[in-house]
């Protein structure tokens, strides 16, 4: 399938990492959607490109990669600075001339698009899909051997060598603040959390927190047969996504 066309672009936080970006325009000039994607993930991959494709049916698409992965400088703090990272992208898409944005974000970029809401502002929808609703959550496989990747020197270097994610040293310190406690200072900005019935990394009670942690205006689609994030998105369910952020900006 033939991809809209893209043009990269050079992105730098405000801690000085380059991030790795691309803008893909749209008929609709007014809308921005950035999109943030998984945990070893990239906005070159094939499945993102192919939810660019469809989300820029509804309004210009800025991906980019999250420091640490792909082609972006620095190393991956698992969801704390990420939030460095997407500000970047937001300010690039008020650059560019979007008056109107909304973030989709995907897993761990899902969890930074919530935090990045909270505790930066500055957008006017959020979309959470596939979203961690707390910390350190090792309660299935995928979870602990993603904990295994993070905390182990050989899982690190498999990371490395495998996905091209190059994961910091250490531990949190602080502490970030949790999913579900930054979904409440993200109203009235209109909030989308998006959870499938079989996701093998974070069963749907992550979602049921998150929502229960949002205040209005906020939503909950609970999706029969979804996995997990973008691997698992169908382009049906990402044209729901951008009808919903349309609706929103009509």
């Amino acid at each position: 399938m033939p991809y809209a066309p893209h043009f990269p672009v050079m992105l730098r936080t405000d801690d000085g990492v380059r991030i790795n970006a691309a803008h893909t325009p749209s008929t609709r000039t007014d809308l921005g959607i950035v999109m943030a994607h998984g945990f070893t993930g990239s906005w070159r991959d094939r499945t993102a490109r192919r939810i660019v494709h469809v989300l820029s049916g509804y309004g210009g698409v800025i991906a980019f990669d999250f420091r640490g992965h792909g082609r972006s400088g620095g190393e991956s703090t698992v969801g704390d600075l990420e939030v460095l990272d997407l500000e970047a992208a937001v300010r690039h898409a008020r650059v560019v001339g979007y008056s109107k944005i909304a973030v989709v974000g995907f897993s761990m970029g899902a969890a930074v698009a919530v935090r990045h809401a909270a505790l930066r502002g500055g957008v006017d929808a959020v979309v959470a899909v596939s979203a961690p609703a707390r910390w350190y959550y090792r309660g299935t496989k995928p979870m602990r051997q993603v904990h295994w990747a993070i905390e182990r020197p050989f899982g690190r270097l498999a990371a490395r060598v495998v996905k091209r994610t190059r994961i910091a040293r250490g531990e949190w310190d602080p502490i970030p603040m949790p999913p579900h406690e930054a979904a409440a200072l993200i109203s009235p900005t209109p909030l989308l959390i998006v959870h499938g019935d079989r996701d093998t990394f974070f069963p749907l009670d992550h979602a049921h927190q998150l929502y229960a942690g949002a205040r209005e205006p906020k939503e909950l689609w609970v999706e029969p047969g979804y996995g997990h994030a973008e691997t698992a998105a169908t382009p049906e369910l990402i044209r729901r996504i951008g009808k919903w952020i349309s609706s929103n900006f009509s």
